[in-house]
């Protein structure tokens, strides 16, 4: 068996977790954090763990297994950073929302939302998953990440948040046409009630989805 390093990577913090762990380690990341912290945390954390290959879900727009464009919440230089060369280790590099959709799924058609920082989102449907990039779509007076973010619980306080997400997952999970809804993110906790047709996600499938990359 194949022994996977798996990388969440979050404009808070980057966790790290592999085949066997169950605890992931975590190291602070933000707006200042670029690849080559990436990888020195890396090999600081596992100097003396041997693994095969590396699985990053990274938040931003990832195309044919390479990051599109620079994150909003992170450092500069992610795209085009060679990853594999680097760490020296066959790397598959996925959307995080998508990678904890991978991991949260369980048949029919599932949307994933991710709210965290921003507002992760995949659609899983057949066992085949798709990432999307409805964080930026234009909603209200703003985009939909305004709303349903870390940004949008700020500005609008926790009743009028919860309110927020309700309807925008109302309106994406039609829009989807999908069966269900995982909400994810380290923002759930702060519902009271999950919106109709939801289950609530865990972080922790962000590395099953990882590992099951690889198989």
């Amino acid at each position: 068996m194949m022994k996977i390093l798996v990388l969440d990577v979050g404009g808070t913090n980057l966790k790290l977790l592999l085949t066997g762990e169950i605890t992931p380690t975590k190291v602070p990341s933000g707006a200042d954090f670029t690849p080559r912290d990436l990888v020195a945390a890396v090999k600081r954390v596992m100097a003396d763990k041997p693994y095969d290959g590396v699985s990053i879900g990274f938040p931003a727009a990832v195309v044919g297994g390479k990051i599109a464009h620079e994150p909003r919440n992170l450092g500069k230089g992610w795209v085009g950073f060679n990853f594999q060369k680097a760490l020296g280790k066959p790397v598959k590099i996925i959307n995080d929302a998508a990678m904890q959709a991978l991991g949260s799924y369980e048949g029919g058609t599932m949307l994933f939302l991710g709210l965290g920082t921003g507002l992760g989102s995949a659609l899983v449907t057949g066992g085949k998953v798709a990432p999307l990039e409805l964080a930026h779509l234009p909603y209200r007076r703003g985009e939909y990440e305004d709303y349903v973010g870390l940004r949008g619980y700020e500005k609008s306080g926790k009743k009028k948040w919860r309110r927020n997400v309700a309807t925008v997952v109302a309106l994406l999970k039609a829009a989807m046409v999908a069966d269900y809804v995982v909400l994810g993110g380290g923002q759930t906790k702060l519902l009271k009630e999950l919106p109709p047709g939801c289950r609530r996600g865990d972080n922790a499938n962000a590395f099953k989805g990882g590992q099951r990359l690889w198989e």
